[in-house]
Parts: structure tokens; sequence; C-alpha cells
């Protein structure tokens, strides 16, 4: 709005003039939207098919329990919902492979899980999103659940389960890491804080050894540890959190180019909600704009976003293709409950399925 305001004080009394401009703005961005279009249109799901994810990270289970809340608790002022149905979701690095399946890629998850029933859950809803499941029950962790209780579609309380992986599950999981590898063409790591990237150094490095691309969902403050990656993700507040907040374009270019270079990543790729995504890397920053959809429900949106950018990567597309398509998805996925998934047909449609 500020651009557009400084652009009529200048052309005040031109009204015509001010019209065509805005006219060819419209044209061309019309023209664009078409160009892309186009390119998406030659996507192949066999192309597609054939790409091989493996997922690494911290796996959780969303639960959600619907009902209706007419009263208010005698015990506390609280409201009562009496719960009239329940559903399991994958969630966390569990959610960003069932993205990656969803699209058709073969897809491996590796992560550590507790021996208990929301870990049986898991293991029983991945094998169903056609996932394959590389997972480490450990005897004394406990599987991450975030229980989420909703009344008319409004969420009333989250109730999140769960604890550190350490130990013997790090040892088994490293070791595991090492043996898929090979077999996959690109490596998704979703980080959630919960232990099972503890030793993300490493996992870096052998991918990078194998000529991998490691791409990284980050959380936190602390971003050394992804030094050396491909491409982190992080979002507007995400990156704020780690940079500071800027002030304009150029100090946000400057901001997250002098990050990537410190971490000497290849590429580091901002995801800002309703103003698009911008990808950054030697080059420069080129930006893809949002499309503009009703928003549902945010949740698990960066899960979809990396998953669709690895799978495209590891199909041997470009880089603003992949971010392209990614962007697509994001604005998809948002518009359902929950953390949701995106198909090849919603991204492409029907004619690119052969």
């Amino acid at each position: 709005m500020l651009k557009i305001t400084k652009f009529c004080d200048i052309f005040l009394g031109h009204k015509n003039y001010l019209i065509f401009v805005l006219e060819r703005v419209s044209v061309k961005s019309i023209q664009l939207r078409r160009s892309e279009n186009m390119e998406l249109e030659n996507i192949n799901k066999k192309t597609i098919e054939a790409a091989s994810i493996l997922v690494v990270g911290d796996a959780m289970l969303d639960r959600y329990w619907f009902g209706d809340a007419s009263r208010i608790s005698p015990e506390a002022p609280v409201p009562v919902v009496k719960v009239t149905r329940r559903e399991d979701r994958l969630g966390g690095a569990a959610n960003v492979a069932r993205n990656s399946a969803s699209l058709g890629s073969l897809t491996s998850l590796l992560a550590v899980i507790g021996d208990d029933e929301a870990g049986n859950v898991l293991m029983e809803l991945l094998e169903k999103s056609n996932v394959r499941p590389c997972l480490y029950k450990d005897p004394n962790s406990t599987t991450t659940v975030k229980l989420r209780i909703l009344a008319r579609n409004q969420q009333m309380l989250r109730t999140d389960f769960e604890s550190q992986v350490q130990g013997l599950a790090l040892d088994m999981h490293e070791s595991r890491f090492a043996s898929l590898l090979p077999d996959h063409d690109a490596v998704i790591l979703s980080d959630y804080g919960k232990g099972g990237l503890d030793r993300i150094a490493k996992i870096i490095e052998q991918g990078r050894t194998f000529g991998k691309p490691i791409l990284i969902d980050p959380k936190g403050d602390d971003y050394s540890r992804y030094k050396y990656a491909t491409c982190i993700t992080p979002n507007r507040s995400e990156l704020a959190q780690v940079v500071g907040q800027w002030r304009d374009e150029e100090d946000l270019h400057n901001r997250a180019q002098n990050l990537r270079e410190e971490l000497k990543l290849e590429k580091l790729l901002l995801t800002r909600s309703e103003e698009g995504m911008t990808l950054f890397d030697e080059d420069g920053s080129w930006s893809v704009p949002a499309q503009a959809r009703e928003v549902f429900d945010v949740s698990g949106a960066g899960d979809t976003v990396i998953s669709v950018l690895g799978v495209m990567l590891a199909a041997g597309y470009d880089w603003r293709t992949a971010v392209t398509v990614s962007n697509r998805a994001g604005s998809i996925v948002v518009g359902k409950l929950g953390t949701a998934t995106v198909t090849f047909e919603e991204l492409f449609g029907k004619q690119n399925t052969k």
C-alpha cells in the first residue's frame, strides 16, 4: 500500500496515465501467471513417483477431539466440551513424510518414538499413508502427542505429551540414517526441538558427503547447528527471531544473505504467508507471490511446503520450479483443517497424470 500511495501522489492530476500504467501492471501479472501455469503443465507424475525422499526428525501424533460446548463447568469457569468424534493424524516429521507420499513419491521416515499406544497408532497411520516407517521404539521415551479439543470447529484447548530423545536411541538413529541415505534422492530434516535431531551436524555431514540435498525446517534461535545444509525454510517470525526484525526489503535481503553466508548454505527460502516466498542464494533473491485463497488453518503448512520442495528437487526440477510448486501447495493446504496434505491432481490437474 505504501508504494501505491506514493505512486498516486506523484501522478495526481494525470489520471489517464495512471490508469494506463496500472493496466499494464495487471496485464503483466496475468501473463506471468499464465507462463507459470504453462510451465507446471509440463510436470509429469511418473517423474514425481520415481523420486525418493528420506524424512528425518521429530515425529508426533496430532489428536483431535471434536464436540460441542453448551455449558460452563460448575468446578471452574471453563466450558465443558462433550466429545462426539475423535481423529488421529500424523504430525511433525510424520506429517512431512505424509505430504511427500501424498504426491506419489517414495518416502521413508526415520524417527524415534515411544513404545506406547500412540506410537502404535502412528505406525499404522504411516503405513496407511504409504510411508515406509523406519522407526526405533524407545522404551524410555514417550511418543509426542498434541491433543486438541475443538467445539464447533473452534479450538478450545491443546495438551502436549512428550519426552526428550537421548542415549541409545540417538545411536540407533544415527546408524540407521547412514544405511538409508544411499537409497534416497533428497533428505528433509524436520526439527521440532524434541531431541530427534540432536546430532544434526553429523547427519548433514553424511548427507552432503553423498551429494544429497539437505533441506531443513528450522526451530529455535540457534541456527548454527544447520551449518552446511543445502537450504533452510524459516517463516517470517522464525527468521526474525534469529536475525532481528527488518525495516524494509533491502534490510531483509542483507540480513538473510548474511545468515546464509554465515551458515554456508546454498539457499535460504523464506516463507512469508500472504507475501508469498523469497529464495535467497549467491545470485541474489527471487520472490514468488502468494496465491489468494481463504485461510482456514495454517497448522502444518510449513510441513507441506518443505515436503513438496524436497519432492520437486528429488525429481530433478530446478529451484524456481520447486519453489513455485511449493508456494501453490502451501496456498492449498491452509484452506484445510489441521495438518493436511495436497495431492498431485490438486497441484497440477488430471492432465499431467499419464
